[in-house]
């Protein structure tokens, strides 16, 4: 209440000026029928020199509230100078303080559920790895149970893939601050992940073929690279059909990786790049995590590298552009 006597004061001086002060002057010296357009003179004059200086005492409000952009100086007037525009401040600056401690406990909250993500990955990784180091000793000494052990190093493969999936989106968050772009011989990184992933080819009975020349260099980020090249060739084996081939093409600046099985419907090509989103065929086998291509669609659009998804005739093919980032080797 009293900040609004406080803000309409003004006009309840004016009130008093023109409804009861200039009517008692102008009837003592020479009566108000004799000027009352005079009268409706001088109070519209009165009304607009109020106006004015309301308006001049407030513009840096009025200006500030018509802005369009969000910032850090968004809720501070600078000097403020009437009741309103001091009230107004006041209340601006308690919800930036308010804000500005929200965002720090959030971005503190994030930094320890990502260091807990990646030492827990970090942990569970190296009893997994003894796990798989004891399978493949067993193997060459229990030749009877090979199929079982097998069958064990398989899920440990399958675990071993989920927790590094685990880690690499943990590690996405600050994925602008780890950027290094550097001269990559494609081919090389190519080759590197086919052989990382020689015995998941071989147990799936898709085979790689790759036709890259030895000459083509791209400007990119090796190691995110190397992730998305990763997650795109074990989604062409997971869903390739059995001997068949994993086709890896590169042709006027563009890599192609394209495998013959069950086609993505139209009505989720586009969706296949959510967060989590597992797709029909992804329920079905009951082995996808919804990640991957998320963080390939990350890390592409963060690498400026356009991409596009398609799939028609049981052939899915992903392309990745690299026209704008590549340099022919002297042979």
């Amino acid at each position: 209440m009293r900040l609004f006597l406080r803000d309409h004061l003004s006009f309840m001086i004016l009130y008093i000026i023109t409804f009861i002060c200039l009517p008692i002057v102008i009837h003592r010296l020479d009566g108000l029928d004799n000027h009352y357009a005079y009268f409706i003179f001088l109070a519209i004059t009165l009304l607009a020199i109020l106006l004015f200086f309301r308006y001049v005492r407030r513009k840096k409000m009025y200006a500030h509230m018509n802005g369009k952009t969000l910032g850090t100086g968004y809720f501070l007037i600078h000097q403020p100078i009437a009741p309103i525009e001091k009230a107004y401040a006041d209340q601006m600056q308690s919800i930036q303080s308010l804000l500005l401690t929200k965002e720090g406990e959030h971005k503190d909250f994030l930094q320890e559920q990502q260091l807990m993500i990646s030492q827990t990955v970090h942990q569970m990784k190296t009893p997994l790895s003894v796990v798989q180091l004891l399978i493949q000793a067993n193997q060459l000494k229990e030749t009877s149970l090979l199929l079982e052990w097998q069958k064990v190093k398989k899920e440990c493969d399958k675990l071993n893939f989920s927790l590094n999936q685990l880690l690499t989106y943990s590690r996405s968050s600050k994925l602008l601050a780890d950027i290094k772009i550097e001269p990559i011989h494609l081919k090389s990184i190519v080759h590197e992940v086919t052989n990382d992933l020689k015995d998941y080819f071989i147990e799936k009975e898709v085979y790689p073929k790759s036709k890259i020349g030895e000459n083509i260099i791209i400007f990119s980020d090796r190691k995110w690279l190397k992730v998305v090249i990763y997650q795109l060739l074990s989604n062409a084996v997971k869903y390739g059909e059995k001997q068949s081939s994993v086709l890896i093409h590169y042709e006027n600046g563009q890599l192609r990786i394209k495998n013959n099985g069950e086609v993505i419907p139209e009505s989720e090509i586009n969706r296949v790049f959510e967060l989590f989103y597992t797709g029909t065929k992804g329920r079905i086998k009951g082995e996808a995590t919804g990640i991957g291509l998320f963080l390939v669609k990350k890390i592409l659009s963060t690498l400026n590298h356009p991409y596009k998804l398609s799939s028609a005739d049981n052939v899915t093919i992903f392309s990745i552009d690299f026209s704008k980032s590549i340099e022919t080797a002297a042979k």
